[in-house]
């Protein structure tokens, strides 16, 4: 299964901390990005001023995205000056203010060089999610400098594209599609030409895997698992979606637009969807796999419980089960804000837990989930995108399931 690197997509990335001067016009209206004059290993070093094209993006944890494809000139402010050596600056343009002045001086520039489209200038908050994140992504180093950092990919693999980093390149508009073709004929004798429900579809996902073990190794197998049917379904998609669109969008011989847009809201839709039903898929096959009882969507004194609840709800009911014996587990493919609807789930358990895939969450918000009492569980091989001092408080999905083990809640007897 190939996943793919980040040079099959870019030759290289920049990072650097931004300035006053760059981004806050009540300090400057120069408009320019400084200390990037390394950057002409990707960009060149031109005698003239060159206009090249430049996708401008404001990421943050809180806020949408915002970009705005403009241009951007590469030039040496040094021009001219032979006793100097060259120092190359890139010049935005009034237009990208609405996205460029969201930035504040202390906030991280990513330059990105693509194979081909145009250069990226993200700019996201200084200790993000969003920042981490992309700096685990592109195996850059946390500094503190006001000079661009960068890693040149042309003669490297760079990081591999798996389902975490597909997902974290999506941030910055660039969708990975990763099919196996090999699977179709497959796909389309077990399901036809209609998508079938997800627990049908992850069960088919595990069955096509022979090279991992649950037991021995659940972080890989839970991890392996997603990567696939994530490639699976953009295989079958890739096959009705495109037929569909053959068949073409036009009644009574005129365009319909309303009927293609709601076909497009509802192919996004099922991505979105598909994706949590196949996690939570996944991870109640783990549960199975090590011999423990659970109660997966349990009520509990909300109309929304737990994902899983374990041993049984009846035991979480029952005043003489001790507090002490039951362990609850949220399931969520990415955090954001959304792990506080975690500490509203099942009362009776003070210290509750949350399974993600989301790669780097921020100093910040693992600080809040600690004193809320949350414990964080990641697949172990995405520890290394959270900072050393956060990795202590994480588990690993074995960690959890000897956790549960340990407590007596979910080993059936």
């Amino acid at each position: 299964m190939k996943q793919g690197e980040l040079s099959d997509y870019f030759d290289g990335i920049g990072t650097k901390l931004l300035q006053g001067t760059e981004v806050d016009p009540s300090v400057s209206r120069g408009h320019e990005f400084q200390g990037v004059s390394d950057f002409r290993a990707f960009l060149g070093s031109p005698e003239a001023k060159t206009s090249i094209p430049v996708t401008y993006v404001w990421l943050s944890d809180e806020m949408e995205p915002a970009s705005v494809a403009l241009t951007g000139t590469w030039y040496d402010s040094r021009r001219g000056q032979s006793h100097r050596e060259p120092e190359y600056r890139l010049y935005y343009p009034a237009a990208s203010e609405e996205v460029v002045h969201r930035a504040s001086a202390g906030d991280r520039l990513f330059l990105c060089k693509p194979k081909s489209g145009p250069l990226l200038a993200v700019l996201c908050p200084q200790g993000s999610s969003v920042e981490q994140q992309l700096l685990w992504l592109f195996g850059l180093k946390r500094g503190e400098s006001y000079s661009i950092d960068q890693v040149d990919l042309r003669g490297k693999a760079g990081r591999a594209l798996d389902i975490s980093a597909r997902h974290i390149l999506e941030l910055i508009d660039i969708e990975i599609t990763v099919t196996e073709d090999q699977w179709l004929h497959k796909l389309l004798n077990k399901f036809g030409e209609s998508f079938p429900s997800t627990a049908k579809f992850s069960l088919f996902a595990r069955q096509l895997t022979r090279d991992v073990d649950p037991v021995a190794d659940p972080d890989s197998a839970l991890l392996y698992w997603m990567d696939l049917e994530e490639r699976l379904f953009m295989t079958l998609e890739r096959h009705i979606v495109g037929e569909r669109l053959k068949r073409g969008f036009i009644v009574d011989g005129q365009p319909d637009v309303d009927g293609f847009v709601q076909y497009s809201l509802s192919v996004q839709n099922r991505r979105k969807s598909r994706a949590g039903w196949a996690f939570a898929n996944h991870v109640e096959a783990m549960l199975k796999a090590h011999g423990l009882t659970y109660c997966r969507e349990a009520t509990t004194e909300k109309r929304n419980g737990p994902d899983f609840l374990f041993p049984t709800e009846e035991a979480y009911h029952d005043p003489s089960v001790p507090a002490s014996s039951l362990t609850m587990l949220g399931v969520k493919t990415s955090c954001k804000d959304r792990w506080r609807q975690v500490l509203a789930e099942a009362d009776r358990i003070a210290h509750k837990h949350l399974l993600t895939l989301e790669p780097g969450i921020s100093v910040a918000q693992t600080t809040e989930m600690n004193r809320a009492n949350l414990h964080l569980v990641v697949p172990c091989s995405l520890h290394e995108s959270f900072q050393p001092n956060q990795r202590g408080a994480i588990l690993s999905v074995a960690q959890f399931l000897e956790h549960v083990k340990k407590i007596g809640s979910g080993t059936v007897r």
